[in-house]
């Protein structure tokens, strides 16, 4: 029989890998917040931001939303955000339920006050479109910010890659994948680079393949023809194992990727801890930098103590990157 905790977590953080019906939502955040033993912050007020069409995909528009740094007085540095939820659900305004870690109207005016602009990605769900259509959506996004450095006062050569769940899959893809054309799309600002300086993965996804191993849990999150992985591609995993092999950031590493952070909850049960393992351990071997963080936490640090010590270590890492 599962545990209380894990059913408790199951029910808070399947949100950020299965798509759910909006009843569903509202159960999953009773119980996110029984199993949290510090309540998130109240978010502080966050400015209105810009709304930018960077591309569109057919008849569909690719929003972002642009947040400048306090300090106009140079180009800032440039924080992406791309947001969780199965690549199923959620938006470019974060999750419709409150994380753990706070979510994006907290750190976003802390991330500002450091000198920081911030920028969050829209890309299309899998029930709109299936792979590659998500990398080539947050490529365009980037290239799009990188064209217009100049008019968003920001700095071209200075840009990370921060996402959760999916959004942390989404975000070592970028950091792995650096212009590669199979995987750059048409969507907008041909001709520019997409390349990031930093990642910033939080228990993202690595090995779409390899998601249902491990146990019981992990393959009936991911086993199956209604898992998130197989929505996304179109086929289960073990059915397509080659179209899962080009979904995952474990097969582009190379030498010359972006410095990456981990932080992942040893306990998480919707996204494997075993994923940023894999993907740190292959990176260093490759010789680039990394960092890697571990709690005592379920999936979006579901049990987590305090917001503090998960934020600090991500922006002395934006520190050390772009600064």
């Amino acid at each position: 029989m599962l545990s209380r905790t894990l059913n408790s977590a199951l029910a808070a953080a399947t949100l950020a890998l299965a798509a759910i019906s909006p009843a569903q939502a509202a159960a999953a955040d009773s119980s996110a917040q029984a199993t949290t033993t510090e309540a998130p912050e109240q978010a502080k007020a966050v400015d209105s931001p810009e709304t930018h069409i960077y591309g569109k995909a057919g008849d569909r528009e690719l929003p972002l939303r642009f947040w400048p740094a306090k300090d106009a007085s140079k180009p800032a540095p440039l924080v992406i955000y791309i947001h969780g939820g199965a690549w199923a659900v959620g938006s470019l305004d974060g999750y419709p339920l409150p994380m753990p870690w706070g979510d994006i109207q907290r750190v976003i005016p802390e991330l500002r006050e450091r000198g920081y602009a911030v920028a969050s990605l829209d890309y299309r769900l899998s029930g709109e479109a299936q792979w590659p259509a998500q990398i080539f959506d947050v490529k365009a996004g980037v290239r799009y910010l990188r064209a217009n450095a100049a008019t968003l006062n920001v700095d071209p050569d200075r840009f990370a890659a921060w996402g959760d769940s999916a959004g942390g899959h989404l975000s070592a893809m970028l950091g792995t994948t650096a212009d590669r054309p199979e995987l750059e799309g048409d969507e907008g600002s041909p001709g520019v680079s997409s390349r990031v300086r930093a990642v910033a993965d939080w228990f993202g996804p690595t090995d779409i393949g390899t998601m249902s191993a491990g146990g019981p849990v992990n393959w009936l999150m991911h086993g199956h023809i209604k898992a998130p992985e197989a929505a996304l591609l179109g086929c289960t995993p073990k059915s397509c194992p080659e179209k899962a092999r080009l979904a995952s950031p474990s097969n582009y590493v190379s030498s010359d990727d972006a410095p990456f952070l981990f932080q992942h909850g040893r306990c998480d049960h919707v996204v494997p801890f075993a994923q940023s393992v894999k993907l740190e351990a292959q990176l260093r071997s490759a010789g680039v930098a990394t960092e890697f963080h571990a709690y005592n936490t379920d999936h979006e640090f579901i049990g987590l103590a305090s917001q503090n010590e998960i934020l600090a270590t991500f922006y002395a890492f934006l520190d050390k990157q772009l600064k």
